[in-house]
């Protein structure tokens, strides 16, 4: 920590000095390179950070810049009171530019914002009020009591001051919740929403944040310039912009700042060969995707992995503790009361295929739920309509007592659902302790104006879900790990951070779609430990598993499925002995009496 305090005092002297020893051209050269790394941090947080594809950001900076030459020449207001207005007009066109994300996702997302920021280009270049072609000039000087903002040494001061607020604020989003639901929804969204994060919601704060950066950086560039024209909002600034980010790396702020600073100083350097200068940009940005996928920015991580394999040395080293059974709640008692989930007559069609025909069923309260059947039977079908991920053909879904057939998976999450999934799919690039932070945190998006107007408040309540990370890490005996990020340890290890992370969002229902696959007996064993304790801890378990020794020592009641349709259920022996089972599973030749004495039943 001190020797990041002293490293951070040292650039912020260097940076208040640096003015003292450039020339005029230099200093004009440092100040539109600040402008540009308060782009690249806006595009960083959006792109990069909520991975959202935003290829619109250098509209957004031509917003900002135009609408305040507009109004300072054409309206005649202050430049301070037109670059607050311009600001309102980039979260406007932010919003319009963010509805796409709500619909369209990766390359097609690109697309549109694309041609969003060229259909900006073609009005600047033809429309009368922006002046053309020939733009847009004699903008007011910015005004300041006691300072001469004409003099590009003192505009740097403002600059300055603006882009380190600027990158403060985005590393203070970043590294609190509202950045960890942004990085979980790139990694995941499927099981962001799952977990309560309201994707559309903050797919639409993601292209908010860099409309609002890129209008912050127009203002400074009217304000720099004081002159504005289409060419400097055109394709190759989108195309350099992209460049500084992938180039610094996207998921990193700070190498957003580095890729700018960079990319810019190299643009300067052959600008005198605007071609070999492409080329170059084009040429470095493929050899970083392929080669460095995390930019600038992850080198130094990439390097201690490089020496740790060359080592021999082991980033899951540490020991996995035991998991701590919750205390028994008093008076907890299953299959009875009001059910906590009734699924009536649900069918599920994909196009020709009936995954699911008309499946009822009606799980109580404090239950241990078994659901099994052979591969293609419809379970994991059935946890996807239940959960929200689809929605049903026809039938209805009930959930302690409400009717939220089709909801989407985040409104389930918030009313008290949870679940795990066949295949893992936890965050990668967060740590687990980060993983159990997204399942804590059941701030509402629409709250993140708190960022701006309360951050003490934030900050208080980002320490209170830590401790309460650590609580979950230390029951479920993953605290030496919480500082990996979960695709560096064994297998079985991040079946019991799935897990964790389901159960910290504090569920009424649990879904577990296959949590035995892939583990060895003691493993298996300890999985039963955890769910029966998180039974008694008063939520309600529903499993899909193929490891038919744990369903029948675990479950209090089994739904066994085949072919879309419910063919048996009842309690384990019950089950066991039906015929429908018997030749489901085993065909004829098997005797019943042998169904429950298998251990795994494979797909």
């Amino acid at each position: 920590m001190r020797t990041k305090i002293a490293v951070g005092a040292g650039l912020a002297v260097a940076a208040w000095l640096l003015p003292y020893g450039l020339d005029s051209y230099a200093i004009h050269v440092v100040n539109v390179i600040l402008i540009f790394a308060v782009l690249a941090v806006g595009l960083g947080l959006c792109m990069g950070v909520a991975g959202q594809v935003n290829l619109a950001q250098v509209a957004f900076f031509g917003v900002g810049a135009y609408a305040t030459a507009i109004l300072t020449t054409h309206n005649g207001l202050g430049f301070w009171v037109s670059g607050a207005l311009a600001l309102v007009a980039t979260v406007l066109i932010g919003l319009v530019v963010g509805t796409p994300a709500l619909r369209v996702q990766s390359h097609y997302l690109g697309i549109v914002t694309l041609g969003l920021a060229l259909a900006f280009t073609n009005w600047v270049t033809n429309a009368q009020l922006s002046g053309g072609a020939e733009g847009i000039s004699a903008i007011p000087v910015p005004t300041l009591p006691g300072v001469d903002l004409s003099s590009e040494y003192l505009y740097y001061y403002l600059e300055l001051i603006v882009f380190v607020l600027a990158l403060a604020f985005g590393l203070f989003v970043v590294r609190t919740g509202l950045g960890r639901r942004l990085r979980a929804m790139r990694d995941d969204s499927l099981a962001a929403g799952a977990l309560g994060a309201e994707v559309p919601l903050l797919r639409m704060t993601a292209f908010l944040l860099a409309s609002v950066y890129g209008g912050v950086a127009g203002v400074l560039y009217a304000g720099l310039i004081r002159y504005v024209a289409p060419e400097s909002f055109g394709i190759a600034n989108m195309f350099l912009l992209l460049g500084m980010v992938i180039i610094g790396g996207r998921q990193s702020l700070i190498g957003c700042v580095v890729g700018a600073v960079s990319l810019y100083l190299v643009r300067e350097w052959l600008a005198d060969h605007p071609t070999i200068a492409q080329l170059a940009y084009g040429a470095v940005v493929v050899l970083v995707v392929v080669f460095a996928p995390t930019g600038l920015a992850g080198l130094p991580e990439r390097l201690r992995d490089l020496l740790r394999r060359r080592r021999g040395e082991s980033g899951t080293a540490a020991r996995l503790a035991p998991f701590r059974p919750y205390a028994e709640r008093a008076g907890q008692t299953s299959g009875t009361g009001t059910p906590i989930l009734t699924v009536s007559a649900v069918t599920m069609r994909f196009r020709g295929l009936k995954a699911l025909d008309e499946v009822s069923l009606t799980v109580a309260p404090g239950e241990i739920r078994g659901v099994v059947g052979p591969n293609g039977s419809g379970k994991t079908t059935l946890f996807n309509v239940i959960s929200g991920l689809y929605r049903p053909t026809g039938g209805r879904v009930e959930f302690l007592g409400r009717d939220l057939t089709g909801s989407s998976p985040y409104r389930l999450a918030r009313a008290g659902m949870s679940r795990t999934f066949q295949n893992l799919r936890l965050f990668g690039d967060l740590t687990v302790e980060e993983n159990i932070l997204v399942a804590l945190d059941r701030s509402r998006t629409l709250g993140a104006w708190r960022y701006l107007l309360g951050p003490i408040a934030v900050l208080r309540q980002d320490r209170e879900l830590h401790r309460r990370a650590r609580d979950v890490l230390d029951r479920y005996g993953l605290t030496e790990f919480a500082a990996l990020a979960p695709k560096s340890l064994p297998y079985g290890i991040q079946r019991r951070v799935e897990i964790a992370r389901a159960v910290a969002a504090a569920p009424s229902l649990l879904l577990l779609d296959e949590p035995a696959a892939g583990l060895n007996g003691e493993e298996v064993r300890q999985l039963s430990e955890i769910v029966r304790s998180i039974r008694d801890s008063g939520v309600t378990v529903i499993i899909i598993e193929h490891n038919m020794g744990l369903v029948m020592s675990l479950c209090e009641r089994i739904t066994v499925l085949a072919g879309g349709r419910i063919i048996a259920e009842g309690e384990p022996a019950e089950v066991a002995r039906t015929p429908a089972v018997i030749e489901a599973y085993l065909g004829d030749s098997m005797d019943s009496d042998d169904l429950p004495s298998i251990p795994e039943v494979t797909k």
